[in-house]
């Protein structure tokens, strides 16, 4: 249940300074900016420090609000003085030197989605899980605009929240997509209904081990309520062993009935919108509105998104597989139909088995780009394989090996940071080279 205003009111005392204190924000991401603009909102004074250097960050300082310090390329631990609050941005551990000599000195460690946990005035619907977040998260939004209860999406998928706080009422649902990161920053992750689609291993170089990773998940569940709802996937054996830790009524989505039609290609899809349903039934919807919920949802980008088709080839782009499992789901969802797959990036100590199998067998050629592109060149001989030293030589690779009928598809089952900022960057990469390939001819 949303918090009370006596809650409310003890939250703001105990994590937002007061007008004219200053508060630290580490690391100047979309999350820190709309921190800055929230403090500096308040009154309070605002020091920024980021390891980058300022030219690195010239389109997110254009963007940050008058009177906010900024400290950058390197800070050490005198950052924190004369600041009575800090501030985490998700890509910071949450256990780094800074914060825990923040905490030493008495000071609240926070972060912009914590505040928005205890500030909420509506309903969460918190979305967490390994795979499928940010489309269950989507399609939930899609199935619950078909009630009367006006719906935010936001978290971890599009905008920020923080920065639309006061435009939400009572009646709001708000759907959230939460990664491990901005769990474990939060004191208090409080939702009404709690979504966790999977567990598979990942982020273990941040979190140490499955153990620690799996923990920031459960969060999510810990602090519900008798009347709240854990939808949870009893298909995956962590799921299965973390729902005693809820006190919320416990749902397993893969059961829910009647199964909602989903246009979106593979099974994994057909459990997102499992996932969706038995949250729209938990929020009160009927049968006929989850279903024009989930009917409606076009998809979302760089998620098996659809770039287009030409001369019987199908080009898609899944640039958020950022990791083995995420790869194994989209080439499963093209299972029986010629593949050829565009996979390689960043990461390590990743568990390959299974996806290379796929590969082997669900695919005519694999173009490997990125760090891991020899490696995986390694371990796949003697299947086709092509070498490229950039995204726009890998689709030209493609474009040479595909045959009607084939799908091409950007899978990469690794994260993006050898070669772009983001997963986002890369998929639009690759959509940009596909499209100047067929302009051209």
């Amino acid at each position: 249940m949303a918090p009370t205003r006596s809650e409310t009111t003890r939250f703001r005392e105990r994590a937002v300074p007061a007008a004219g204190e200053k508060a630290l924000i580490v690391g100047l991401g979309r999350s820190g900016l709309a921190l800055a603009r929230f403090l500096r909102g308040r009154g309070v004074n605002v020091r920024i420090a980021d390891l980058r250097r300022s030219e690195q960050l010239a389109d997110l300082l254009a963007r940050l609000p008058p009177g906010v310090e900024t400290v950058l390329g390197g800070y050490d631990r005198g950052v924190i003085d004369g600041c009575a609050a800090v501030y985490a941005s998700p890509g910071v551990p949450w256990d780094v030197d800074l914060l825990q000599a923040a905490r030493a000195g008495g000071l609240t460690v926070s972060s912009e989605i914590d505040l928005f946990f205890g500030l909420c005035p509506g309903s969460i619907v918190g979305v967490t899980g390994t795979n499928g977040k940010t489309t269950t998260t989507a399609l939930i939004g899609s199935v619950l605009a078909q009630g009367r209860r006006p719906v935010l999406v936001g978290g971890n998928i599009g905008d920020t929240v923080l920065d639309r706080l006061e435009e939400l009422t009572s009646e709001h649902w708000i759907v959230l997509e939460l990664s491990s990161f901005q769990l474990e920053s939060c004191n208090r992750p409080h939702a009404r209904i709690a979504v966790v689609l999977n567990v598979t291993p990942d982020h273990l170089d941040r979190h140490g081990s499955m153990e620690a990773y799996t923990a920031a998940k459960a969060r999510l569940l810990r602090f519900q309520e008798p009347e709240d709802d854990a939808i949870l996937n009893g298909l995956d054996p962590v799921c299965e062993g973390i729902a005693g830790l809820t006190r919320a009524r416990v749902t397993w989505f893969e059961r829910h009935r009647p199964v909602p039609p989903m246009h979106l290609p593979g099974r994994h899809n057909q459990l997102n919108a499992l996932a969706a349903a038995a949250v729209g039934r938990a929020a009160g919807l009927s049968d006929e509105a989850i279903e024009a919920g989930v009917r409606s949802f076009q998809g979302v980008e760089h998620r098996l998104e659809l770039v287009g088709e030409w001369r019987g080839v199908r080009w898609y782009n899944d640039s958020k597989a950022t990791n083995p499992d995420a790869g194994l789901v989209g080439l499963q969802a093209f299972e029986g139909l010629p593949v050829v797959l565009i996979a390689g990036g960043y990461g390590s100590d990743f568990e390959l088995t299974d996806w290379l199998a796929a590969v082997r067998s669900g695919t005519r050629a694999a173009v490997l780009v990125g760090a891991s592109a020899a490696e995986l060149a390694g371990r796949l001989a003697g299947h086709q394989v092509r070498l490229a030293q950039t995204l726009e030589e890998a689709v030209q690779h493609s474009h040479s090996l595909a045959r009607p009928g084939d799908v091409v598809l950007l899978s990469p089952a690794y994260k993006s940071y050898d070669m772009f900022a983001n997963y986002e960057e890369r998929g639009r990469r690759f959509k940009a080279a596909v499209r100047r390939l067929h302009d051209t001819g």
